[in-house]
């Protein structure tokens, strides 16, 4: 199963299978092959319904990738992610070291299908889409975990530094799909020393 899928329970949703089978299909089509790529006609195979359903709703093909971006966030971002460095890490200064440990699993599997943010911002190119700046918006979420773990660290600028450690992040997953399977390993050590030369003496 896809990293962020969230598990299929069976029996109608609260407003139709029908919708449920959509929504669920779209994620796991979107996450593994990106949104330009795959067609309606692809998740409606994919789901098992009739096209009528998928657009009954979701009212156009933007909807359904908006769906899924807000999916995204609860599901990779929000109950992986996030809970998984606050699992890992006691600190602040751990949690954040233990994303890039996350990321190392993450880049060891034969499904890592990368971050849909970016993608979705990349192949979606024009800023003024509603579909890229929704992209935007879910990565400066991310931004903004990073930024509250650097302010309970004791960061003296804990904007910048999320800045600085959200490239570290994105740019490890862009050299994972580019094959280097060790790159998490290798942001975590420029983390660390980001890290030390950000914290004030005796933090």
């Amino acid at each position: 199963m896809t990293i962020g899928q969230e598990p299929d329970k069976g029996g109608p949703g609260p407003r139709g299978s029908g919708r449920e089978r959509v929504r669920r299909a779209a994620y796991e089509l979107f996450s593994r092959e990106g949104v330009r790529t795959v067609g309606v006609d692809a998740v409606i195979a994919r789901a098992g319904t009739a096209k009528m359903t998928l657009y009954r709703n979701f009212p156009s093909k933007d909807d359904l990738i908006l769906d899924f971006l807000r999916r995204r966030e609860q599901l990779w971002t929000q109950e992986w992610l996030q809970a998984e460095s606050q699992r890992r890490g006691r600190t602040p200064q751990e949690q954040l070291l233990a994303i890039f440990d996350v990321f190392s699993e993450w880049f060891q599997r034969p499904d890592f299908e990368g971050c849909a943010f970016l993608t979705t911002m990349i192949e979606v190119n024009d800023r003024e889409h509603r579909v890229h700046q929704a992209a935007v918006s879910y990565l400066a979420n991310i931004r903004s975990y990073i930024e509250d773990l650097a302010r309970a660290a004791g960061i003296g600028d804990p904007g910048s530094f999320a800045r600085k450690w959200h490239i570290l992040m994105k740019g490890s997953i862009m050299a994972a799909h580019e094959g280097d399977s060790a790159a998490a390993g290798r942001a975590r050590e420029i983390g660390e020393l980001l890290l030390r030369s950000s914290l004030s003496p005796g933090e």
